[in-house]
């Protein structure tokens, strides 16, 4: 285990070794264990390229961060304007659908708030925004919606024509794409057609259903 001199010796090597940091800016505090960053950084980015930097530390268990955040010349922005810059570059990441993140700045900080299907785009959200010029801090609210399953959307399914008292849903093929469900097969009527469509649409997770049911002759 690391006296507290030597691991505030090895963080403080470590800043100087990350580029992107400046170490010199930054000082280093150890005791019974806690590290303590503290003094000035000129962004967001550069913040947590040091936070992560000390974390690959090994013996950092336990870390407090006291550094702020000083935007100076240019780097200052409105937050109408990193509002437009963040929903700009959401809109341009291919792997989020469009419309899932909702954001909210105040004071350069960045809220992101919403739904996403997958921990990577939770993941490419935040890390999309946080060089951006003018944030100060961004706080990753997103909520990743549990993965939807096949057996449980037919078993939704049936128990919903059990209910109805309709023929069973054996006739009825179910199809999942991340949290797109298709339904295909046959079906004698548009009742059996809606409550199936329904029970999809009820399952935990589901966000599109895409209906290929034909009627039987």
């Amino acid at each position: 285990m690391k006296t507290d001199s030597q691991l505030q010796q090895d963080v403080t090597a470590e800043l100087k070794w990350e580029p992107s940091v400046h170490a010199a800016r930054i000082g280093v505090e150890v005791q019974d264990g806690v590290v303590t960053l503290s003094g000035q950084v000129d962004s967001y980015a550069e913040k947590w390229s040091a936070e992560r930097a000390a974390q690959r530390v090994s013996g950092v268990n336990a870390m407090a961060v006291e550094l702020k955040v000083e935007l100076t010349g240019l780097s200052k922005r409105t937050d109408a304007d990193i509002g437009r810059a963040v929903e700009n570059v959401l809109e341009w990441t291919s792997s989020l659908p469009p419309g899932a993140v909702k954001v909210m700045v105040e004071g350069g900080w960045v809220t992101l708030t919403g739904n996403v299907d997958w921990k990577y785009q939770k993941q490419t959200a935040a890390d999309s925004v946080r060089n951006l010029m003018g944030v100060t801090g961004v706080s990753d609210q997103i909520a990743v919606r549990p993965p939807v399953s096949s057996i449980a959307v037919m078993s939704d399914i049936e128990s919903a024509l059990t209910r109805a008292a309709i023929a069973d849903a054996g006739k009825i093929s179910v199809a999942v794409h991340g949290c797109d469900v298709t339904l295909s097969g046959t079906v004698h009527n548009w009742a059996e057609r809606e409550t199936a469509t329904n029970s999809a649409w009820g399952t935990p997770g589901v966000r599109n259903v895409v209906d290929m049911m034909t009627l039987a002759r």
